[in-house]
């Protein structure tokens, strides 16, 4: 009986399982996505983009983001309502500044004529960091509809499940976009 009640307890729940299998069609996605581009930047007239200096503050606001959201399932866990709220909060907050951020970056890549013709990576640019920009979108979907349940929302049951769900997902576009910067900043620049 011991051994059926440990297997029990083991067991993944449905929606974090769920949550592992798109992360890992979504990283398969990207790296495809990535290799196409170091196939790409070996032609002839292929010309190297440099990455506008606003993603470098991006990325600082999205790692102080993927904080705010761990601290935010720690005070759930804890039933510290009014600290996750605020928490929560600034998540979202933080995800939509990383967001004007990405806008920021393109527009300054349009004026510098990268646009998606002509040689060069300006294609997998868009391309790629606008996929990336799409997954955050809906992460912050997510998240705010989160933020709203945490105020209107009756909590009987205290499970942690959905706002661990959510942190997990936002952790993975929060590393994805790390592993995006560091891609272009070594490989685009051949």
């Amino acid at each position: 009986m011991e051994i059926v009640g440990n297997q029990e307890k083991q067991k993944m729940h449905p929606h974090k399982f769920t949550l592992w299998v798109a992360i890992g069609s979504l990283v398969m996605m990207f790296a495809g996505l990535t290799s196409a581009f170091i196939v790409k930047s070996n032609q002839v007239n292929w010309k190297p983009v440099s990455l506008p200096r606003v993603f470098w503050v991006s990325t600082g606001i999205i790692l102080l983001s993927s904080l705010a959201i761990q601290l935010a399932v720690r005070s759930f866990k804890n039933r510290e309502m009014n600290r996750y709220r605020l928490l929560t909060g600034i998540t979202v907050l933080l995800g939509a500044a990383f967001l004007v951020c990405q806008w920021m970056g393109f527009r300054e890549l349009w004026a510098q004529q990268i646009t998606f013709r002509g040689a060069g990576g300006g294609q997998f640019l868009y391309v790629i960091f606008g996929l990336h920009a799409l997954h955050v979108l809906g992460g912050l979907i997510a998240l705010f509809i989160m933020f709203i349940k945490g105020f209107f929302g009756k909590t009987k049951l205290y499970s942690s499940v959905p706002v661990e769900v959510a942190a997990t997902y936002w952790h993975f576009v929060d590393a994805l976009w790390i592993y995006l910067l560091v891609f272009f900043l070594v490989i685009g620049k051949n």
